[in-house]
């Protein structure tokens, strides 16, 4: 039996799928008791991993966990979490599990300025320092740039017309898909076969954003194009649409310096999974309708 954390986001979701398909039992651990749509035969578990005593008996039977840190990141405090984390694997070795993977990401290590994520309670070093220090078999998946993120920066922009703007046009960065991750998730769940390690993981190629949004136009049939802005020009757009100012200027500080991996293209996917990753023109191709005007 594995226990997904976080189990209707963006790579929960896709993980459920991927154990199930693979024969595993699957327990997944929700905020939310409205979850649905998951395969036939998942436990669904209404319970809050901030607080682990809410989900202590859900531990029973487990072998396996997977940790994100958004599922434990309610409150505004790193050692909070940290200990809730803690706590949390604390019982898992208590009711028998014996393996954890937690999500993490590749600016882990880095200074804290730059992980503006951690404003909005992704505390992916507090998460992996718990996993690394539990006593379980651990592995801990330090994530580059998802390729979601082009969907949140760019959707709204490209659904109201053809121009894109954004600063730094020769930032780049691997998008990595969200799939992968997912596959990647389920591997070392399954096999133990990254015990012990923290991967970089990252897409198959590295993009400007200009060459991204060409494979989005391309994608929908319309061509799009880029026209550079100055950073406070960036800043006060994502003021504007409801992001707070400190986090807003976190992820365009890190804009600048292409979220730490200019050109980083790590192999870890390909090495784990025995295959090429997700290129960013197949994300596109399946997001198509996030960019499109409805109706």
């Amino acid at each position: 039996m594995i226990l997904v954390t976080g189990a209707g986001g963006l790579v929960g979701r896709p993980l459920v799928d991927l154990l199930v398909e693979r024969g595993a039992k699957v327990r997944a651990v929700s905020r939310d008791p409205r979850l649905t749509g998951l395969p036939a035969g998942v436990e669904v578990v209404t319970g809050d991993p901030s607080r682990p005593d809410t989900i202590a008996d859900a531990l029973d039977g487990v072998t396996g966990v997977f940790l994100n840190p958004r599922a434990l990141g309610q409150s505004p405090d790193p050692e909070v979490v940290g200990a809730a984390a803690t706590r949390l694997l604390g019982l898992a070795r208590e009711r028998g599990v014996t393996r954890v993977v937690a999500m993490s990401a590749l600016n882990v290590d880095h200074d804290v300025a730059d992980q503006p994520s951690r404003l909005r309670g992704e505390y992916n070093k507090e998460v992996e320092a718990a996993a690394v220090a539990s006593g379980l078999e651990w592995a801990a998946l330090r994530s580059g740039y998802y390729a979601a993120n082009a969907a949140t920066s760019w959707a709204p922009q490209i659904r109201a017309g053809d121009v894109v703007r954004s600063p730094y046009p020769e930032s780049s960065w691997a998008p990595l898909h969200e799939r992968d991750l997912a596959e990647v998730a389920a591997h070392a769940l399954l096999t133990g076969g990254l015990a012990g390690s923290g991967p970089v993981l990252t897409g198959p190629r590295s993009l400007t954003q200009q060459e991204m949004i060409a494979i989005i136009g391309e994608t929908i049939g319309r061509p799009l194009h880029f026209e550079e802005v100055t950073p406070e020009a960036a800043l006060q757009g994502m003021t504007r649409a409801g992001m707070p100012e400190t986090l807003a200027a976190g992820f365009v500080r890190l804009q600048a310096r292409s979220y730490l991996q200019h050109g980083l293209v790590t192999g870890e996917v390909e090495r784990i999974l025995g295959r090429p990753g997700h290129t960013f023109a197949e994300w596109a191709a399946e997001h198509a309708p996030d960019f499109q005007v409805q109706g």
